[in-house]
């Protein structure tokens, strides 16, 4: 039902700024929440940030980016961003774009392929 594509990754130095985004098609409209996760290797899928449509767009941000990470999203539900400054290290990961998408009384979860943020100096 729904396509995500994330762009946007790299090297940066630490500091440094990123800003990614995922591209949404398919039944957008059915897209309840805009996510962004990240792994890094050995670690599990963690969330980072997500604005939740259907609660008033309620952003939530994990501890460890408050502060530094900002996620919006442009053009309706077609688009969302994850500004990332402040970069650590710790930050380095692959990055995956995610949305929560609802049809009748089901719930879909849909992931992008990823892409490799790396923080290093």
């Amino acid at each position: 039902q729904v396509q995500l594509v994330e762009s946007g990754g790299g090297l940066v130095e630490p500091g440094g700024s990123l800003r990614l985004s995922c591209s949404a098609s398919g039944n957008i409209n059915s897209i309840d929440v805009m996510g962004w996760y990240r792994q890094a290797p050995g670690n599990e899928r963690e969330l980072v940030a997500a604005i939740t449509v259907t609660k008033n767009n309620r952003i939530d941000y994990a501890d460890s980016v408050k502060g530094r990470f900002i996620i919006s999203r442009d053009n309706g539900k077609t688009t969302w961003n994850l500004q990332m400054n402040s970069l650590k290290p710790e930050d380095t990961a692959v990055y995956y774009c995610k949305a929560e998408a609802s049809r009748w009384t089901n719930i879909y979860y849909y992931w992008g392929q990823g892409t490799q943020v790396t923080v290093s100096s």
